[in-house]
């Protein structure tokens, strides 16, 4: 009898699209109805599923449609999405997605996802330029002999740097960038792929779970709130300092087991197909010539670049990805390779990760079963119904836990804070707690979950490296339990201060 092998990630998302869309069967629909501002007309626009109506733009018109939130945060743009309005929640008439919905999920997801998947193939296509020419695996050499026995600044500086940006702009979608590029280092440094895929997915990952001035999650989760985006900030702070701490010392203590014994490697039966993938040119012995220099210059250029049109010129998709394809041309010229060589291995790259992409639109797809079967709405009903009349330190736990839930059907950070906050925040008043506990709530109830969520990054970032779920869920569960249980405690302490 055959081993049972566990299902690729492509796999596990059509079985979670498919028991979604039985799920559309079983959960009523219903909606709520939002409230968008528009700044050219300077007025605000109520949308229900039978109308659209315009309001005045005044504090007038908020206070009458029971939202706490100060107007200027719409002026401001600072709310720059559609609200959900309190209390405005219908059930509707079923809209159960069927087999065909089902199957074509996939395709609307990848078309609504599509932004992200040229950004991954733009990048493979990068990645395989700079291979090709050489220079990367020369510079990884060299990283290596640098480190050696001192390996664990390696872990301490990329965890850092990445979990810095994800506190500060929400650096998420742009790591998938930097695993083809740093998994290598980390093999050359003599850990396993899965301590660079810890470093760089979980700085990620607590950088955004413990925001502190990104715009995507703490500032319009604060907005829409109706509270400053400092009120609360110290707690973030501790957060991240306290989170960061311990998920670096239990990667660096896996890392120093499999360098003493790579047989101690959650992946060891991986080892050699995973070298192979990112050592390529790794018997050549490459001399650092002017234009190699140059096109790693480039390359990581390209990079910094990014991160600051990120975070100083508002760029996004569209931006980060020109960025990435003129850098693959430029270093093809600096490094002399020829216009049908160059077509050749930049396809060949994109195409290395295209499984990634598809594994990006699949998971959208499953937002768009909910969306088109209107339960999303239904389920944040049931949600905030499930809290009153809690105490504080129960609310405040309660309330991470259902954001930790909610984030499996909602994974966008500024999707959540939009439709939620203007239901959930209120509740706090009710409890006699801050609305700050509930932005908190949210931040680490999503953050947390973001580790292990199938519909969230961990299945696209898994995917390029060539490892199972199975794998990922051995290694972090312990530091995810650990994680939990700080948290929890950390909420239930402060929703009493």
């Amino acid at each position: 009898m055959k081993t049972l092998k566990f299902p690729s990630a492509q796999t596990i998302l059509l079985i979670i699209a498919g028991l979604v869309t039985l799920l559309t069967w079983l959960v009523p629909a219903g909606k709520y109805q939002t409230l968008g501002y528009d700044k050219t007309a300077n007025q605000f626009t109520r949308v229900s599923l039978e109308e659209s109506v315009t309001l005045p733009a005044t504090q007038e018109t908020l206070e009458t449609l029971n939202i706490k939130i100060p107007l200027e945060k719409f002026t401001s743009g600072d709310i720059y999405k559609p609200i959900n309005i309190p209390n405005t929640y219908q059930q509707l008439e079923a809209k159960p997605q069927g087999f065909f919905d089902f199957v074509k999920s996939p395709v609307k997801g990848i078309i609504e996802a599509s932004d992200i998947i040229f950004l991954v193939l733009i990048i493979g296509g990068l990645i395989g330029i700079i291979n090709s020419t050489g220079a990367f695996d020369a510079g990884i050499g060299w990283l290596a002999n640098a480190l050696k026995g001192r390996e664990f600044i390696l872990i301490i500086l990329v965890t850092v740097l990445v979990a810095a940006g994800g506190t500060t702009f929400g650096f998420a979608e742009e790591t998938i960038a930097f695993f083809p590029i740093l998994i290598p280092v980390f093999l050359a440094a003599k850990y396993d792929a899965m301590v660079g895929i810890a470093c760089i997915f979980l700085g990620s990952s607590i950088g955004t779970m413990c925001s502190t001035i990104n715009p995507f999650s703490t500032i319009i989760a604060s907005d829409s709130a109706g509270i400053s985006w400092t009120t609360g900030l110290w707690i973030r702070l501790f957060m991240l300092f306290a989170c960061l701490t311990i998920a670096l010392i239990y990667i660096i203590r896996y890392g120093k087991r499999v360098q003493k014994d790579p047989t101690k490697s959650i992946i060891y039966d991986q080892q050699q197909q995973i070298a192979a993938l990112f050592t390529q040119n790794n018997s050549k012995t490459v001399t650092f010539t002017t234009r190699l220099r140059l096109s790693l210059i480039v390359f990581a250029l390209c990079f910094i670049i990014m991160i600051y049109g990120v975070v100083a010129l508002e760029w996004w998709f569209v931006e980060m990805t020109s960025t990435f394809l003129v850098g693959s041309i430029l270093i093809g010229i600096i490094a002399n390779i020829k216009e049908a060589d160059f077509i050749d291995t930049f396809v060949k790259g994109a195409g290395d990760l295209l499984g990634v992409a598809l594994i990006i639109g699949i998971a959208r797809g499953v937002t768009v079963i909910m969306a088109d079967g209107l339960i999303s709405d239904t389920l944040l009903h049931y949600a905030s119904g499930m809290t009153q009349g809690m105490n504080k330190g129960v609310f405040a736990s309660a309330l991470t836990a259902i954001y930790a839930g909610l984030s499996f059907f909602i994974p966008s950070s500024s999707g959540m804070a939009v439709l939620t906050m203007p239901i959930m925040s209120p509740l706090a008043d009710s409890v006699g707690i801050g609305r700050e506990v509930v932005v908190n709530a949210y931040q680490f109830g999503m953050g947390l979950f973001y580790f292990i969520n199938p519909t969230g990054l961990i299945l696209a970032s898994l995917a390029v490296v060539k490892v199972g779920f199975n794998k990922w869920l051995k290694f972090v569960m312990p530091l995810f339990i650990i994680l939990i249980i700080f948290t929890l405690v950390v909420m239930t302490v402060t929703s009493y201060m």
